[in-house]
């Protein structure tokens, strides 16, 4: 979906707030009802990189026993190395994958991430939270005890010492919290050389990303003080998993060359829309006549040149791999960039014609194209488009409203309405998403579906941040 990559979208239902990794690879804290939203998370959407990444997850939700789990993976606009997971969403930044040199790399993080949830440890560091705040919160109180007392029997000494004991309590909790933390990263490592052995992977690329670490914290300068830290330090990391790595009859199996491929193009995608017109090439100058470079080239030329040279560069594509989906939908953005929505609406139609894994994104995008044709049949088709993607990919806001938009067209307000509200509703815009379902529910017909579901969004309780 590449005119649509760089947008970033709110994702809706989630957690609280979700710290932030020390060094990297993340197990977040999760909390019931929708949350993200209100953090702002920057979600990106793209067919071509969340099909590759649901391959790399495949086999290790399966060994993992997560395959029936319906766990959601989520790209996160970030320029960091880092992944961490919210009760059944595993997130991952996009500067992951364009760090990334091999799909191996990306695989050992899934695996690490599907250790944590495998291992129930939100719920398990739920708990310890808890008994970390009860800890320092009784703590305080014999401090306070303390120092009342002191000052009743007029001894500066005892006084001080509540005062010691008050401010120790907190610090206390504090690392033994950390303590628990670093214990199930560990518990996460060794679970996902697990799940490697298991699916015939190598552990090689696990190792790689601790030494990326340990390489920046070594250029960095910092001192750190692996008492005060949530993760083990990475050379640690590398010292308790290089020999099971190492053992494995699996460790110098290399991912196959069209998985690589794959890897590649994603990498290329994620460098030209981030880092501008040139990334891709340089991301590639040692292979400047590579299919990935190729690609990069022709949405460095779709984002920043000319749409005929882009075409030309697309159908070039197309001609390697006439069967790729996503050449198709990439010549399908440049049409509409050209203002050319009938050849696009042939362009999509093939994109989702081909595409394996039937994304809900691309029979959104040839919605998209139908509307912009805009006569009734288009409008007509359009609908029935975009609703076909929305049931494959329901949280999907932006199809949402262009479903709003070929309703409207077409004089159907009270679907419109309603499609702006469930739009609002999935961006975590509650307020705006009532009055929308208010004024739908007005014009349908009591019990009818439409009404129904507008009612839902109207007495959808708001979660309030703690």
């Amino acid at each position: 979906m590449h005119a649509r990559f760089p947008i970033i979208s709110t994702f809706a239902k989630a957690a609280r707030a979700l710290p932030a990794a020390a060094l990297a690879i993340a197990v977040g804290v999760a909390a019931p009802g929708s949350a993200l939203a209100q953090a702002n998370l920057p979600v990106v959407r793209d067919a071509e990189i969340e099909a590759l990444i649901r391959d790399y997850a495949r086999p290790i939700l399966k060994v993992s026993g997560l395959s029936k789990s319906g766990i959601d993976i989520i790209l996160v606009n970030d320029t960091r190395f880092n992944a961490f997971v919210a009760g059944r969403r595993m997130f991952i930044n996009t500067g992951a994958l364009l760090q990334s040199d091999s799909p191996n790399e990306i695989i050992g993080v899934i695996a690490h991430e599907a250790g944590h949830i495998a291992g129930g440890h939100q719920e398990r560091l739920r708990e310890q939270l808890a008994r970390a705040q009860t800890m320092a919160v009784v703590t305080g109180l014999l401090g306070i005890g303390a120092v009342v007392a002191g000052a009743a029997a007029n001894s500066s000494e005892l006084a001080q010492a509540g005062g010691g004991l008050a401010a120790g309590g907190g610090e206390l909790a504090r690392r033994g919290l950390l303590g628990y933390q670093r214990t199930e990263e560990t518990t996460a490592d060794r679970s996902a050389i697990t799940y490697l052995e298991a699916t015939g992977q190598s552990a090689k690329g696990m190792l790689k990303t601790f030494q990326r670490f340990q390489n920046a914290l070594a250029l960095s300068g910092a001192r750190v003080d692996p008492y005060q830290v949530s993760h083990p330090m990475p050379r640690d990391r590398i010292a308790n998993l290089e020999q099971l790595a190492t053992n494995s009859p699996y460790y110098d199996h290399a991912d196959s060359p069209t998985l690589q491929q794959r890897h590649d193009m994603m990498r290329a995608k994620i460098a030209v829309y981030t880092q501008g017109q040139s990334a891709a090439a340089r991301l590639f100058r040692k292979d400047p006549q590579g299919l990935p470079a190729q690609y990069g080239d022709a949405m460095a030329t779709y984002m920043f040149g000319n749409p005929r040279s882009a075409l030309g560069k697309a159908d070039a594509l197309i001609k390697a791999q006439p069967k790729n989906p996503y050449f198709h939908e990439l010549r399908g953005d440049i049409l509409m960039k050209a203002n050319r929505p009938a050849e696009a609406v042939d362009a999509y139609t093939t994109a989702v014609r081909l595409d394996p894994v039937k994304s809900g994104i691309l029979p959104i995008s040839l919605g998209q194209a139908l509307l912009a044709v805009g006569d009734p049949a288009s409008l007509k088709q359009a609908v029935a488009e975009i609703k076909k993607g929305l049931q494959r990919d329901r949280e999907n806001s932006s199809g949402y409203r262009y479903l709003a938009q070929a309703y409207g067209q077409l004089g159907e307000i009270p679907e419109a309405e309603l499609a702006t509200a469930e739009g609002h509703f999935y961006r975590g815009a509650y307020q705006d998403a009532k009055i929308f379902a208010t004024r739908a529910q007005l014009r349908f017909k009591r019990g009818a579906p439409g009404w129904v579901r507008a009612q839902d969004i109207i007495n959808y309780k708001i979660q309030k941040k703690k």
